[in-house]
């Protein structure tokens, strides 16, 4: 099975972003703070999530994958702490916006730099084991999307009340 390209993963992020923005940007703040579930994540929490996974997650580890000759130890966090800490449910949203967009315009730029030998160079994870910079880049657009997904279930689940009848052209046949 062949693997995406730095270049091609650099893409998937770009798009990523493009996506992002356009659906944060197009849906107004009761949306983006809406909970289709309690404990369940709204809009702008998963945006928060995907802030965090950037920088300690992602583009954090493959910086310190980068730092170290050798295997290097990675740090696991605590994601649901963090994400009680950023309270990003109650933040404004254009700034989550900007907060993200220029988090993500430096990390394509540190993955359109990787180079081919870069790819295997890899480190211990205390929850997951060895992973390299190749598996670390190639979930984050798993991640991406993953999110995104959530996102989008969110708006779906959100509208699916006003749509009376209509729920019928959405349920199976």
């Amino acid at each position: 099975m062949e693997t995406l390209t730095t270049f091609g993963v650099a893409g998937l992020l770009r798009a990523g972003a493009a996506e992002i923005r356009a659906e944060v940007e197009a849906l107004p703040e009761e949306v983006l703070a809406w909970h289709p579930m309690p404990g369940e994540w709204c809009v702008k929490e998963c945006l928060g999530h995907i802030i965090e996974a950037e920088r300690r997650g992602f583009a954090g580890r493959i910086r310190v994958l980068l730092e170290h000759d050798g295997d290097a130890t990675l740090v696991s966090w605590d994601q649901t702490a963090v994400a009680r800490e950023r309270n990003d449910c109650d933040a404004d949203s254009a700034q989550l916006l900007l907060e993200f967009l220029g988090l993500r315009e430096a990390s394509v730029s540190l993955v359109a730099s990787l180079k081919p030998e870069d790819m295997g160079r890899g480190g211990e994870h205390p929850d997951v084991g060895h992973l390299t910079i190749g598996e670390i880049v190639n979930e984050w657009v798993h991640h991406d999307r993953n999110h995104f997904k959530q996102m989008l279930s969110n708006v779906q689940d959100y509208v699916w009340d006003s749509m009376g009848s209509a729920q019928k052209f959405s349920q199976p046949r």
